[in-house]
Formats: C-alpha cells, sequence, structure tokens
C-alpha cells in the first residue's frame, strides 16, 4: 500500500522527483566540489609548511657555518694576543690576510687595542680609523664575557658597504681587563647573495635578525637594521618554542604571509622564511576554477537528464493514462454491447453462442455450434486450456482464462474468458457458461508497456557506452557468484596510460577504444563462462564462477594477448600500443566476503601497473611474495 500511494503520488507529481532529482544531483556536486577544494587547501597549506620548515632549518644550519669558521679563527688569534704580542706585526698581518682568503665570508680580520684604534689587520694597508665609538667595541670593554658577538647591519667606514660584524674580547692574561678585541667583517651581500639563489616567491622573503630583533639582512626588500623585537615573533613566539610556524601580516609591506621561523642553539641568531598567502594558494585557486568548470558541466549533464527523466515520466504517464482510458472505454462498450456469451455442455461442446460472436470474431453460429471449444483456439494455446482443469472443476466461482483465435480472415485475437459453472437448461446436466470479450488491444498495450519496462531494466543494469553490465550488475552478481561457489576467480583489469590516450588522440578515440576492448573481454568471458563488466573509466571487472586462480590466470593471459593483437595505436604508451595490466584474485580462505575478493583483485592491479604494466598479477603471488619477504609485510599494496 505504501508503494502503490508513492507511485500514485509520482504519477500525479512528476515534476516533484525530477525536482528532487536536481536538488539531489546538485548536492552531490557541489558538495564534492567543496570537499575538494578543502581537502587541496588544506594539502597545499600542509606542503607549504612542510617547504617553509625545511628551508628556514637549511638557512639557520647555513649562518651558523658561516659564523663558525670565523669564530674558530678567532678564537685562536684571542688566544695568540692574550699572551703575547706578535714579534713581526707584518708577519701577524699576513697570517690574518690568509685567514680571509680560507674563509671566503670574511671581508676583512681586524684587531683593535683598548683605545679602539687598529694595530693589526688583513687588508693591504692599515686604516686609521678608531671605531671606540662602535657599540660592539663598547660592548666588550663593558663586558668581560669572551663569547662571540654578532652585531650589525653597521656601514663600513672602509668601503661604505652595509656589514655584519663578529668580535671576541681580548682580556689580559695577568688581570683580565680589557685589552682590545678581535673583529672580522662579513659583508650583508653575502648572505643576500645566497638568498637570492632561492625562490620564495613573489612578495616572499627571507630574513636573518639577532636575537634581539634587528634586521641584519633582508633579501629581497633589503631592510636591513629594522628593529622587531616588538612584533608577535619575539613577544611571544620566541618564548613559545625556538622554531616555528604561523600566519602573519607582514610588518613590511603589509601583505597577509605564512611565516617560518628557527633561533640558532649556537650563536644569538634567528633565520626566518616568509611567503605569501596568494602565492601559495595561487595554483590551488587556479585548480578550484577548473573544479568550478567541471562542476558546471556536471550540473549541465544532471539538468539534461532531468529534462528526459520529466520526458520519460510524462510518457509513461501517458501510455498509462491511455491503458486506463482504453480499458474504461471497453468496459464501456461492455456495458453497452453485448459480448460473446458461449454454453458448454461437460464434454466441452459449444451448444449456444449468441450473434455477436459475428461481430466480434467474424464467425457464424454454424461454425460454433456443435464444436468443441478447443477446435476454436489456437494451436499454440490448446494445450493450455486443456490442462487448466477449469471445466472439470465443480466450484461455482467465477474463473477466467485468457487465450487466441484465429479469425476466418486469418487475424488472431485475444479472448479473455470469464465462465463458471451452471445447471443444464434442456438437459439438466452441468454445463458452462462463459463470457468471452476482445482483450487484444489491451495485450498489445500491456506487451507494449512490459517491453518499454525490460528495456528501462535493460538500460538499469548496462553500460551505455560499452554494453557491458555496468557497476550496479556486477555487484549483484558477485554476491550471488560468492554465495554459490566455493570455488570463484575475479580479474580487475585496467587500461594502461589510458589518461595519456584520451589527452593524446581525444575523447571520441578514447570512447572507440573502449568500445573494442569491451568487444573482447566480453568475448572472452562469454567463452570462460563469466561475467564483465565496466567497473568505472578504463577499468574493467570479470567473475568467473566455479575457476580457480590458475585457470582464472590463463584467462588473463588470453584477454591480455587479445588487447594487444587490436593492435590500436597508443603515442602516449612506452610500447606504442593499448595494453592492460590485470589482477586476479581467487576465493581463499582469507578472504571474509565478496568484497575482500574484490579487494585482492585490486591489489594485484596496482602491484601490475607498478611492476611495468601489460602483465597480469595473481593475488597468491603477493601473498607467497609476503610470507618470503617479512619486511615487506607491512607494505600497503593498496597504495
Amino acid at each position: 500500500m505504501p508503494s502503490r500511494s508513492l507511485h500514485a503520488r509520482i504519477q500525479r507529481h512528476p515534476t516533484m522527483v525530477v525536482w528532487g532529482f536536481v536538488a539531489l544531483m546538485s548536492a552531490c556536486v557541489l558538495g564534492l566540489v567543496a570537499w575538494k577544494a578543502a581537502l587541496g587547501r588544506e594539502s597545499v597549506l600542509t606542503r607549504n609548511e612542510e617547504d617553509i620548515q625545511n628551508l628556514v632549518h637549511s638557512l639557520a644550519r647555513h649562518a651558523v657555518h658561516s659564523f663558525q669558521a670565523p669564530d674558530v679563527a678567532m678564537n685562536g688569534l684571542v688566544d695568540l694576543l692574550k699572551y703575547r704580542k706578535p714579534d713581526i706585526a707584518a708577519r701577524f698581518n699576513a697570517h690574518l690576510a690568509s685567514t680571509v682568503r680560507s674563509l671566503p665570508q670574511l671581508r676583512e680580520l681586524k684587531v683593535l687595542d683598548s683605545n679602539g684604534a687598529a694595530i693589526y689587520s688583513s687588508a693591504a694597508t692599515l686604516v686609521s680609523h678608531n671605531n671606540a665609538d662602535r657599540d660592539y667595541f663598547r660592548f666588550h670593554r663593558d663586558n668581560p664575557d669572551a663569547g662571540l658577538h654578532i652585531s650589525g647591519p653597521s656601514i663600513s667606514r672602509t668601503t661604505g658597504e652595509p656589514t655584519i660584524v663578529l668580535s671576541k674580547r681580548i682580556s689580559d692574561a695577568t688581570t683580565g681587563e680589557f685589552a682590545g678585541i678581535v673583529m672580522g667583517a662579513i659583508p650583508c651581500d653575502y648572505f643576500g647573495d645566497f638568498y637570492r639563489s632561492l625562490w620564495v616567491g613573489a612578495h616572499g622573503a627571507i630574513s636573518l635578525i639577532t636575537s634581539e630583533g634587528k634586521v641584519l639582512v633582508r633579501w629581497p626588500s633589503g631592510s636591513s637594521g629594522h628593529d622587531l623585537s616588538g612584533t608577535p615573533l619575539f613577544q611571544t613566539r620566541l618564548k613559545q618554542s625556538p622554531a616555528g610556524y604561523y600566519k602573519i601580516t607582514s610588518p613590511f609591506d603589509g601583505i597577509s604571509k605564512y611565516f617560518g621561523y628557527e633561533q640558532s642553539a649556537s650563536y644569538p641568531i634567528i633565520v626566518t622564511v616568509a611567503r605569501s598567502e596568494a602565492q601559495i594558494l595561487g595554483g590551488w585557486r587556479q585548480n578550484l576554477q577548473w573544479d568550478a568548470l567541471v562542476a558546471s558541466f556536471l550540473l549541465l549533464v544532471v539538468a539534461g537528464t532531468a529534462v528526459l527523466l520529466a520526458r520519460q515520466f510524462r510518457y509513461r504517464s501517458r501510455l498509462e493514462q491511455s491503458l486506463r482510458e482504453r480499458e474504461e472505454r471497453h468496459r464501456l462498450l461492455a456495458d453497452n454491447i453485448a459480448d460473446i456469451v458461449v454454453v458448454l455442455d461437460e464434454e466441452g461442446v459449444c451448444r449456444y453462442v449468441s450473434q455477436s460472436v459475428h461481430t466480434a470474431l467474424g464467425l457464424t453460429e454454424d461454425m460454433v455450434l456443435g464444436r468443441s471449444c478447443l477446435d476454436l483456439v489456437h494451436p499454440d494455446d490448446r494445450e493450455m486450456v486443456a490442462r487448466s482443469n477449469e471445466f472439470r472443476d465443480d466450484s461455482d466461482r467465477t474463473r477466467s482464462v485468457s487465450f487466441r483465435i484465429t479469425r476466418p480472415d486469418g487475424a488472431v485475437v485475444w479472448l479473455e474468458s470469464n465462465f463458471r459453472r451452471a445447471r443444464g437448461l434442456g438437459t439438466g446436466g452441468p454445463e458452462t457458461v462463459a463470457v468471452l470479450r476482445d482483450v487484444t488491444q489491451r495485450k498489445l498495450l500491456e506487451e507494449e508497456l512490459s517491453t518499454a519496462n525490460r528495456r528501462l531494466a535493460q538500460l538499469a543494469t548496462t553500460d551505455g557506452l560499452t554494453r557491458l553490465a555496468n557497476r550496479r550488475s556486477f555487484d549483484s552478481f558477485l554476491r550471488e557468484a560468492y554465495a554459490r561457489n566455493s570455488a570463484l576467480s575475479v580479474l580487475m583489469i585496467d587500461i594502461d596510460h589510458f589518461k595519456g590516450f584520451n589527452d593524446t588522440l581525444g575523447h571520441q578515440a578514447g570512447d572507440a577504444c573502449l568500445r573494442r576492448i569491451a568487444g573482447v573481454i566480453e568475448n572472452v568471458t562469454a567463452e570462460a563462462g563469466g561475467q564483465a563488466a565496466r567497473y568505472g573509466g578504463e577499468e574493467f571487472a570479470i567473475v568467473l564462477p566455479s575457476m580457480s586462480e590458475e585457470q582464472a590466470m590463463a584467462v588473463a593471459e588470453q584477454l591480455r594477448r587479445a588487447v594487444g593483437a587490436l593492435d590500436i595505436a597508443h603515442p602516449a604508451a612506452p610500447c606504442g600500443t593499448v595494453s592492460i595490466s590485470i589482477g586476479v584474485a581467487a576465493r581463499n580462505e582469507s578472504c571474509a566476503d565478496d568484497i575482500t575478493l574484490l579487494r585482492e583483485a585490486d591489489i594485484a592491479l596496482y602491484h601490475a601497473k607498478d611492476t611495468g604494466r601489460n602483465r597480469a598479477v595473481a593475488s597468491s603471488a603477493l601473498r607467497s611474495a609476503e610470507i618470503a619477504s617479512p619486511p615487506l609485510a607491512d607494505l600497503d599494496l593498496a597504495g
């Protein structure tokens, strides 16, 4: 009753079904696009986070190595000068020059006395500048710390270029009092040239910053000397972790960026890398536009399908309405025009027939009276009527039977006979009264509707392109075959490099290729007594009941050779022709259900593709390989 009520509502309001279908499919398409967009954005941001953190770590190591070598060299100089002065200044200056030549990051090494005057230098001439006013000199003079001090950027009084200064305190070996400093100069361009070789995108930036927040080097904007101590990096982030990644609004250009940083454990420096959000998500947004175009196309397909459904609903509604009207018309005629009335004796011989037999069937009374009713029945229906046993039934309820007769003009007519047992009128013996009605038109309409329904059922279970069974029909057949057969094999088939085939030759050529391969699969499957289906895209599947894995492998090899024999040109394939890869799985003790069996065949297929394509791989071979090689047991072959 509920199904009839639903069917009646659909008949009354077919547009509700169409609009419901459009709404459901549109929601699915838009939901899929939204899910793919969200997943793609998350993937892009995750990959960018990994790239930035790896780059920051590499740049931090580069900065440490750039400062470490001068630090070691300056340690030796401090130890030497702490205990004695060089005997010959020229020889010591030559040693400083040799050290600078071995360290490409250094421009100059210099020794200042306690008053800030230069006493030794790697330069060709010893300049007369006094550096007692420099911050690094005052730092060492007022601070007994013997560690490496990094300062800058400052404008060199020798070259006029921005310079990073590395300095160490020289203390008197006896009193420990301040005795001067050893300083090394690294041009800011040394780091700038290195950072220039790295691509961080438009509006991206790489910075080298002191632990106090002063920018030593920034590429590409060159905002050296900028104070960042008030930014969240120094106020909160560095306190929480020496390395991190987060989103910021750049204090330099106000652009939204994703920002990674790392603080060195060896020296008071911090390296940062920033990439603009627009640059990072540019590719994702372009893909999103393509997805939107594809979604629009799918929605157009949904709309077209909805139009076809609406037409089909209207057609079926008109057909059913026509059937109802014709039946009502026949009933009207039956009420107003006499049907054929026949009286049969207990032997089935006609004793009476109404005059309407001539109008309805073109027969005269003489042609009917005295003859067995079976003589008038179409030869193909006589046995059915004779075996119905309705004439020997003693019950007085009305019975019905339909059969064909042949008119004198050769036309075949369907009659519906409603009859019941009755008292004989003359002899008093039991007789049968039958009312015959011409139902030829109804039978034709029923046959037409039955044909339409069979056609719809066929369309629902058949792939429109290849004429093979579709995915739904295949799943149903596999479940039934798995329940009935203890021996069962499944083949999963994939056309190698098919995307390249479509991209090179076009989708029409791809469709033609699918149809030819489907024809081969259908022929081979028919010979093997199995069921073939288009599983999706360029994938096919075959179920082989009562067949072992060895037999299924033979079928797979036969199929692979048959496809190769087609010799379909494939410019994008290494071998130049279309080939297929096949995964074979047979029912075994490890198969819990038909889904597990299908998954094993799918895993074997992916193994066939991963190991060179154009081959068939059995699932048992993969299990044997896992037993023989325990370290590979945890691999996810499905991936």
